[in-house]
């Protein structure tokens, strides 16, 4: 048994508009300071005045969202009262959304006990919109919760299918000032949920075909995006495209390259798309030496015009796309690149290769590594090697 879950999609140029028509007295926004630098906030906290809501901001909001910064956030919400809330910004600031309103209502809640198995209850206090301002992470569209446990150095793959945001306002009106360097990490986050959306242990005919989609749309438009902010069709079409890819991987499940780039990120600091995406190619070559007639990379490659007369040569095609589109926007394709010594990561290596292995993305690929292998794979991807194993 498995669930199909999507927010109510308001999508296309002045989709915030719709907030007008927002009815309740109080909307808190879940924010960072970066957003209310670019005058983000100050626009969608005019629209929820204009519906005559009293608003409060809370801009405390880092990149990977620590558990206290989610408590700090849920006791300011407690104090407010809000019968909406706001997530407004990347992955970051939506995740936190999230997690703050889940102890907004759940006060007896650990932030790191949340999980798809208990019922919580939400909505009897508040509901929550989302409104994305990369074209990357699709947690406007999907239950997940992405935290991290500053004093452990680990990231927690959190979520219930409750925390899903009712509204999601997919206004490309906000994406259009963003540098070529986070369009890039953003847009290959994007791209990583496509596939692991559509290879995972978890994938069904209801995600499959937004996998796919999201996938071509990425290979389509993020090299236009990245050269030329300015393009109107591939800034929207990008923006279109995490958020399609954000239903499919929701609604099946992240893998392996967001184990290993969850567990990289939290111990190197590397940018969460950056690094999920530099291990996708390593991901494929691995499971496709796995066991056979468990991938579905010949399905995928064809989709995407790529040769795919086997498995085999199928992986081969897809990790060769992947890494063009790479070379094309600049990013890096090692973890040498990423300027992590070699020193460095022999030393956390063992810590990089336990949070990977008890991380639950991990376990929904088609050939999960075990400490040996996953050893390996950070090795390999050091130095650029193709996967031999």
């Amino acid at each position: 048994m498995w669930f199909f879950r999507s927010p109510e999609i308001v999508f296309g140029e002045d989709s915030l508009g719709y907030l007008e028509r927002i009815e309740g007295k109080r909307a808190f926004i879940v924010t960072d300071t970066v957003i209310v630098k670019l005058g983000h906030v100050a626009r969608v906290q005019q629209v929820l005045e204009g519906a005559g809501l009293q608003v409060t901001v809370f801009d405390g909001v880092e990149p990977n969202p620590s558990l206290e910064t989610v408590r700090a956030g849920a006791a300011a919400m407690t104090e407010f009262q809000p019968d909406w809330i706001v997530g407004l910004g990347g992955g970051s600031a939506i995740d936190a959304a999230k997690a703050m309103w889940i102890l907004y209502e759940r006060p007896d809640m650990d932030p790191e006990g949340i999980n798809p198995i208990e019922i919580l209850h939400l909505r009897r206090k508040a509901r929550l919109i989302a409104i994305p301002t990369t074209s990357g992470t699709g947690s406007e569209a999907t239950w997940a919760v992405v935290l991290t446990n500053v004093a452990e150095r680990r990231k927690l793959g959190l979520g219930s299918r409750e925390d899903l945001p009712d509204i999601a306002i997919i206004d490309p009106w906000f994406v259009m000032a963003m540098p070529p360097r986070l369009t890039a990490d953003t847009g290959m986050d994007a791209l990583t949920h496509a596939f692991e959306g559509y290879t995972c242990v978890y994938r069904n005919d209801f995600s499959d075909g937004l996998c796919l989609v999201a996938s071509q749309l990425v290979f389509q438009y993020l090299r236009r995006a990245y050269q030329d902010g300015s393009d109107a069709e591939a800034r929207t079409k990008m923006h279109y495209a995490a958020s399609i890819a954000g239903m499919g991987f929701g609604n099946s499940m992240a893998s392996l390259a967001h184990g290993l780039g969850h567990s990289l990120g939290a111990v190197f600091h590397v940018p969460h798309g950056r690094a999920v995406s530099l291990f996708l190619p390593y991901v494929i070559e691995f499971c496709a030496r796995g066991e056979p007639g468990t991938t579905c990379y010949s399905s995928l490659a064809r989709y995407l015009d790529l040769p795919h007369s086997s498995e085999a040569e199928a992986a081969a095609s897809l990790t060769q796309a992947i890494r063009e589109l790479e070379a094309d926007l600049d990013q890096p394709t090692t973890l040498a690149g990423c300027g992590i010594s070699r020193p460095d990561l022999d030393k956390e290596m063992g810590l990089l290769v336990s949070n990977a292995g008890n991380d639950s993305s991990t376990v929904t690929s088609t050939r999960i590594p075990d400490d040996k292998e996953a050893r390996r794979l950070y090795e390999y991807a050091y130095e650029g090697k193709p996967i031999d194993f």
